[in-house]
């Protein structure tokens, strides 16, 4: 059964791109087939992985192998699904290693930086002020900008440690909310 849960996981692992929860549902119908976990059990495990620090994927695997085969299941399904982003984690790096030095490949990169900037700026926007909804400002957007400025600020001037930051906008978050 080990040997089982290994390959299962490994072949999700291998596939899991997306995110985690891309993954539950191959993760529910590997379940289902094997009759692993009933239906409650996989979704107390799945609720019990999103509150968990840490990735999903990976957290619902350890605990699904774990209710499955005790503790030499989970080390089983948390290998089979670590495993496979690990040796694509090590073959980058070596790729980028050698690379590193080559014009083409530092400009690709540079290249990227304005991108990856707009996609971060356009989540926070779309998440944190629109929360999905229509273009609109609202005193609560204000609100937020004022905290995210003030964030910025902090950080910049005073060099505080990000997580005195985070309880910081935490906490005006619960005065002001």
């Amino acid at each position: 059964m080990l040997w089982e849960l290994f390959i299962t996981f490994f072949k999700i692992g291998s596939v899991s791109f997306g995110g985690g929860y891309a993954v539950i549902p191959l993760i529910q119908y590997e379940i289902e087939a094997h009759g692993w976990l009933t239906n409650s059990e996989f979704q107390e495990a799945v609720s019990l992985a999103g509150m968990a620090p840490g990735p999903i994927a990976t957290n619902s695997a350890t605990l699904i192998g774990y209710k499955s085969a005790g503790l030499a299941g989970a080390v089983a399904t948390t290998l089979g699904m670590i495993l496979p982003s690990l040796a694509a984690v090590i073959l980058l790096a070596a790729v980028f290693f050698r690379q590193s030095r080559s014009k083409w490949f530092r400009s690709t990169f540079y290249g990227l930086r304005p991108i990856i900037t707009g996609l971060i700026i356009y989540a926070a926007i779309y998440f944190g002020f629109l929360n999905g909804r229509e273009a609109g400002f609202t005193w609560k957007t204000f609100v937020t900008l004022a905290i995210c400025s003030g964030c910025m600020f902090l950080m910049i001037k005073y060099k505080l440690h990000p997580i005195a930051v985070i309880a910081a906008a935490g906490a005006a978050g619960i005065i002001l909310f």
